[in-house]
């Protein structure tokens, strides 16, 4: 039996490394001055043109994002982290669960079912996997918190 309320660290970890090759495929695109991700699905010229900010800056935004989101991540299991108070933390985590289960949730919509965006079934997966990962996290670091308060 596995006991729920047991703080676990890999799930951090591997939502870390999710996010830095996030960042990685955002600083790539960012070199080339494109919008979309690799693996994803295309963004023609045409749908990118109507921004208000340049590709590569907003590519460069979602790579300094996604280093923030890994940092983070592994601040929910490091005893430098743990200083920070922990409603800051939580409240932190769950604006970005909203973001990224955002992203996730049209991933997994446009997999399964296809809203026309054009990613395909196993980024529906990814996207699930995404967001059970930060979901693990922010329960592991509530229980891990939650000992060390009271």
């Amino acid at each position: 039996m596995v006991a729920l309320d047991r703080p676990r660290r890999w799930p951090a970890y591997a939502l870390a490394v999710l996010f830095l090759g996030y960042a990685a495929g955002k600083a790539v695109f960012a070199l080339q001055a494109r919008l979309g991700f690799p693996g994803g699905p295309p963004v023609s010229a045409a749908e990118s043109s109507g921004y208000f900010m340049e590709a590569a800056t907003a590519q460069w935004l979602a790579t300094a994002s996604g280093v923030l989101g890994a940092c983070v991540a592994v601040a929910t299991v490091t005893p430098l982290g743990r200083r920070v108070p922990r409603m800051l933390i939580l409240l932190v985590l769950a604006g970005m669960l909203l973001a990224v289960g955002g992203g996730a949730g049209i991933m997994i919509l446009d997999g399964f079912v296809g809203i026309g965006v054009g990613w395909r079934w196993y980024h529906g997966v990814l996207g699930a996997v995404v967001v059970g990962l930060f979901l693990e996290t922010i329960r592991s670091y509530a229980a891990a918190t939650r000992r060390a308060a009271g």
